[in-house]
């Protein structure tokens, strides 16, 4: 929770702080001048500069996470297999140091107030030592070597909303300290609970991998073996599963990121004209979501299924991004955030449904393939909202969250199909695929996992 606090305090003051400074040459002051936000209302040149420089963040926004995720994505396959032997501190420690040097560039480029691309190198170096889909790979990994088969969607949506109330609080106690002290106290911040997290893992955190293997790093073997849980002889039931829950995933998991990605460009902008505080207290609004979501996951699997609840998640999701694509008063917009109360109930289900199709000893390497998924949801979801939102500012700032809303109608369609039309596993432990409630709340006995297996 420390790490990830720090990572989610971070997205929003380096959105603000290239705001900030791309808007100063400029001579664009609209994040500053709160909350009459004259530039975007005053006569001349004002609402052209502001979507300028609205533009100039959502390119330099892209360019950041293009150079994260390519290098992410051979170091997280890399590692994410790795820990399945070797154990899971390791690949702790390390996405955790990568962090911490990347907020030492950061720290470095306001220090010196060098040229914003200078962030690429920070991006870069986490991205070497796994960057923050590593840490979720892991901990997700973790998670499902100490939870069994009943138990484990609830103890992944307990560790999403862990992510939440770390997000929360980073972002109301980012947006207060920004507005009080600037930039740079903050990334001291970040700098010092990427440390603490890494010392952390790497003293206290027990050990989730019994018995641990010694293992080469540096070898095919660990991307092979990411490859042969989509491609593995024998299984095509149990391949289909993973490749639909891996798609319903990707676009769930791409429009909660391209949407996050530009609220802070939304809220800035007129009509809005958000100042650090508001921001703060919409981004901790949203991270809501993720404790709202976890009662109302416990709640409903009382008395529906898993699959039904990521149902429900997504219609909360869907209508709450119609509302705030409509948005032009602070209180429509907090009532779009209250609406996204059950939002983030799709991904952990779809989480620990991935996590019962495959075995044991496989848990680093899904996750692995389950964060580059993710990565890659990232770099689409810049790539697409970050050009789709200056594309369609002069006919409605909105529109992004209004295409979202649409998309995920894809994974609702995708998750009831499977649901309903329940497909046949081919193996003794694959039984959470199916499509009866009360199924996938049975525990599979130890010794029927072994006998399918053979």
């Amino acid at each position: 929770m420390q790490m990830e606090g720090g990572h989610r305090q971070k997205g929003p003051l380096c959105t603000q702080y290239l705001w900030d400074r791309l808007g100063a040459p400029l001579r664009y002051n609209g994040s500053a001048a709160h909350p009459a936000c004259p530039n975007a209302s005053a006569p001349g040149p004002g609402p052209a500069l502001q979507q300028e420089v609205e533009t100039l963040v959502s390119h330099w926004t892209l360019y950041l996470n293009l150079g994260g995720f390519f290098v992410g994505l051979f170091s997280v396959t890399l590692f994410g297999p790795w820990s399945d032997r070797v154990g899971r501190r390791p690949a702790l420690v390390l996405p955790a140091l990568g962090m911490a040097l990347q907020a030492a560039v950061y720290l470095l480029v306001m220090y010196q107030q060098l040229h914003v691309a200078y962030f690429l190198l920070g991006r870069i170096l986490s991205g070497l030592l796994g960057d923050y889909n590593l840490i979720l790979a892991v901990c997700f990994a973790y998670m499902a070597d100490i939870s069994d088969r009943r138990s484990r969607t609830f103890r992944v949506a307990v560790l999403e909303a862990c992510l939440g109330v770390a997000g929360m609080l980073a972002s109301v106690a980012g947006g207060q300290w920004l507005r009080a002290q600037g930039y740079i106290n903050p990334f001291w911040m970040v700098l010092a609970v990427s440390l603490a997290a890494a010392l952390y893992a790497a003293l206290c955190l027990p050990e989730s991998v019994r018995p641990r293997q010694p293992a080469k790093l540096f070898t095919v073997r660990h991307y092979l073996s990411v490859y042969q849980l989509y491609a593995a002889p024998g299984r095509h039931k149990a391949r289909l599963q993973l490749a639909l829950y891996s798609l319903a995933f990707f676009l769930v998991v791409t429009i909660h990121f391209g949407t996050r990605g530009i609220f802070v460009l939304y809220e800035l902008g007129s009509p809005l004209c958000w100042g650090p505080d508001l921001i703060g207290y919409g981004s901790a609004a949203s991270y809501l979501a993720y404790l709202s979501s976890l009662g109302g996951l416990r709640a409903l699997q009382l008395c529906l299924g898993d699959a039904w609840v990521a149902e429900l998640g997504l219609l909360s999701n869907i209508l709450g991004l119609v509302v705030i694509s409509l948005a032009t008063t602070t209180a429509l917009m907090f009532t779009g955030y209250g609406i996204l109360f059950l939002s983030m109930a799709a991904t952990p289900v779809i989480r620990a449904k991935l996590s019962k199709l495959v075995d044991e000893n496989e848990q680093g390497a899904l996750f692995a393939s389950v964060a580059c998924v993710e990565g890659l949801c990232s770099l689409v979801a810049t790539g697409v909202f970050n050009s789709l939102y200056p594309a369609s500012l002069h006919f409605m700032r909105g529109f992004p969250f209004l295409f979202g809303a649409i998309i995920l109608l894809i994974p609702a369609a995708v998750i009831g199909w499977i649901e309903i039309w329940a497909l046949e596993p081919e193996y003794g432990h694959f039984t959470d695929a199916a499509s009866s409630p009360t199924e996938s709340r049975a525990v599979t006995p130890p010794t029927e996992i072994v006998d399918a297996a053979e």
